[in-house]
């Protein structure tokens, strides 16, 4: 199979938990056959990323290749756009809060406590 004849799919990396994998969503356009509507469709595939390259948001462009495990077909040949990701800071938690939390928390078994008690006795 010659080079130039492979298919190639642009897509938008959806997941790049495992190694040298990515999952690309390919996105592509349907009329609807009643509405006559444009409806857009997406296509999930497995692409082989050998130097992990690419992360989550970024716009791939894929090349048809030989199997090479059960579900990928495809491999990453370039990175077209890539997507920042923001930073997560933790949200400081203030004291008085931790307190308030404190102290429901210690009333709760007490109330608890009181419910079961006339349920007993009746």
């Amino acid at each position: 199979m010659n080079r130039g004849r492979r298919k190639s799919r642009v897509g938008r990396v959806i997941s790049d938990k495992m190694e040298k994998t990515v999952v690309v969503a390919i996105e592509w356009r349907q009329r609807h056959r009643l509405y006559q509507k444009s409806v857009r469709r997406y296509t999930k595939m497995m692409a082989h990323d050998e130097q992990g390259v690419s992360t989550l948001g970024d716009l791939v462009r894929l090349v048809e290749t030989r199997p090479l495990s059960r579900t990928k077909r495809w491999r990453v040949t370039e990175v077209l756009e890539t997507h920042e990701v923001p930073e997560v800071k933790p949200v400081e938690v203030d004291a008085v809060l931790v307190e308030e939390i404190r102290r429901a928390s210690k009333e709760v078994p007490a109330a608890e406590a009181a419910v079961e008690t006339p349920a007993a006795e009746a």
